[in-house]
């Protein structure tokens, strides 16, 4: 590409994860060192390709310090128009250069923008897929931007929930983490915390009655500061998804709600007066300000 010659634009997809605003930065930057002068971001996702209102001019000035924020300068969303009407608009817009910013789906529909530019004759252009996954779930990648900061908020969380255990007669704690897929946040959070007596992720094949036993004999052994850790991918492993949300992604119930009234009901069968504390950080940590690996 001649970089005089380049217009691009950068679209945001999905959900939140610490790091989105350094990889906008990286790429804006990167751009204009490039020669580039003339780079887009879209607010709202795929649906903002057809709005022109919602397309923004970016350059280094403008993002020279959004890294230190949480979230995304360009909002992110989810589904998308059709996609023959994205590739259309980013024709008449005069863009050469995409770059989607987003998980599964939105890599999935990255290419079907791709497909349908060329099936209206629109070769003069190129799709770049950056993926974001906060769970750390891609398999030819060490790390997932974000995941680092998102295990160390989750170890903040799990050190709370030690000490409401720990400092309460009778009492567990339960924390349920972000893994829809992938316990990887749930279990590298709970190994760096040094404080959690059972860890529960949808990659392994769990017996929820030897689970309960377990967690009643931890409590009679008088062991202080009971500390469960889950991944919310449970809810499709030990429970059964309802639906789809508009990215296509399966609708789960709430793992860690369940499993709280099942130990409630384990101890109130055994005539035990012990209490949990819930703790779901979900959002907190998704929507932090990224740490100095992610960033």
């Amino acid at each position: 590409w001649n970089p005089a010659r380049v217009r691009a634009v950068i679209i945001v997809c999905g959900g939140l994860c610490p790091g989105l605003n350094t990889v906008i930065r990286e790429l804006v930057i990167t751009l204009y060192q490039y020669g580039c002068t003339e780079v887009w971001g879209v607010d709202g996702g795929f649906s903002g390709v057809v709005e022109p209102e919602h397309w923004i001019p970016l350059a280094p000035e403008n993002v020279q310090h959004i890294r230190q924020q949480g979230g995304t300068i360009l909002r992110s969303g989810r589904g998308n128009p059709p996609h023959v009407e994205m590739a259309a608009a980013l024709r008449q817009r005069g863009v050469n250069q995409v770059f989607v910013i987003g998980g599964d789906g939105s890599q999935k529909g990255a290419m079907q923008i791709y497909d349908a530019a060329e099936a209206i004759g629109f070769s003069d252009l190129s799709v770049c897929g950056i993926p974001k996954t906060i769970d750390n779930d891609i398999a030819l990648l060490d790390f997932t931007f974000g995941f680092h900061t998102a295990v160390a908020k989750a170890s903040e969380v799990i050190m709370s929930a030690y000490v409401e255990a720990s400092c309460n007669m009778g009492c567990i704690s339960l924390v349920k983490l972000m893994g829809r897929h992938s316990g990887s946040i749930a279990l590298h959070a709970a190994m760096a915390s040094r404080h959690v007596s059972l860890c529960l992720i949808p990659e392994v094949d769990i017996d929820m009655d030897k689970c309960l036993k377990h967690i009643v004999e931890l409590q009679e052994s008088k062991r202080r500061g009971v500390v469960i850790v889950i991944a919310e991918g449970l809810g499709d492993t030990l429970l059964e998804a309802c639906g789809a949300d508009a990215g296509g992604n399966k609708r789960m119930p709430d793992a860690g709600l369940w499993l709280k009234s099942q130990i409630e009901e384990r101890f109130a069968d055994l005539g035990k007066p012990w209490s949990i504390k819930y703790f779901d950080p979900s959002y907190t940590i998704r929507t932090s300000e990224p740490n100095a690996f992610d960033s």
